[in-house]
């Protein structure tokens, strides 16, 4: 039997992602930042040459990111970007409004320190870059702090749900960043939702989870609130 070699019981295997797994991030980056325009469609010969992989895992990569709502698979007509209605944000918040509730009522019941300052900080950046004037600075420190929120549930699952749900707010936030609202206000909003999770209250917690999207789908889809 072979003696141990030195500091090689301490490797452990190698995490290797696989060429799809790559391809749909990759894919996924360009769609959530508005490269890809909602509608385009996404020719697996087109892609595979310009990554320079065939077309077996491309073909993956586009059906993953079927899977998670980025793209539609049309019979007879290929894959395209998906084009998001009015309806569709609602129901992107519909979905974001169960598992945020569930979140902050979980948070607001453990008061992990440790997630709550993760917070803060998220609320400190916002307020930071507030004064910068780039609605896309903010939208994406908004995004990150209901990442937070939903990551200190400690969910695996509610955390995979919410990573979809992510990437489909992204592309709402990218195509309709002229509705997005005062960058003042949304630290506010924030840092008000902060206040309440280390408070006692949890209704009132709910009640501004609530208003907070309840005002995001307004600004979203132009409707009028009054």
């Amino acid at each position: 039997m072979k003696a141990s070699q030195p500091g090689l019981d301490e490797l452990t295997p190698v995490n290797l992602r696989s060429t799809p797994e790559v391809i749909a991030d990759r894919l996924r980056e360009q769609i959530v930042s508005g490269a890809f325009a909602p509608g385009s469609r996404m020719i697996e010969p087109q892609l595979g040459a310009r990554l320079g992989v065939s077309r077996g895992p491309v073909r993956e990569a586009l059906q993953r990111l079927v899977q998670e709502g980025l793209l539609r698979n049309i019979p007879n007509r290929g894959v395209f970007v998906v084009e998001l209605d009015v309806a569709d944000i609602m129901d992107i918040y519909t979905a974001r409004r169960a598992v945020e509730r569930e979140a902050a009522t979980l948070l607001h019941r453990g008061r992990s320190r440790h997630h709550l300052e993760r917070l803060a900080a998220v609320v400190e950046e916002m307020r930071a870059l507030a004064d910068q004037g780039d609605p896309r600075l903010i939208a994406e420190q908004d995004l990150a702090f209901h990442s937070a929120l939903v990551d200190a549930a400690e969910s695996p699952r509610l955390s995979r749900m919410f990573a979809t749900l992510l990437a489909e707010t992204r592309i709402c936030l990218a195509n309709l960043m002229h509705h997005y609202p005062r960058q003042e206000l949304l630290v506010a909003e924030h840092q008000h939702l902060l206040v309440l999770l280390q408070g006692e209250d949890e209704q009132a917690l709910l009640d501004a989870v609530n208003a907070h999207l309840d005002s995001a789908v307004r600004d979203l889809t132009g409707a009028d609130g009054d």
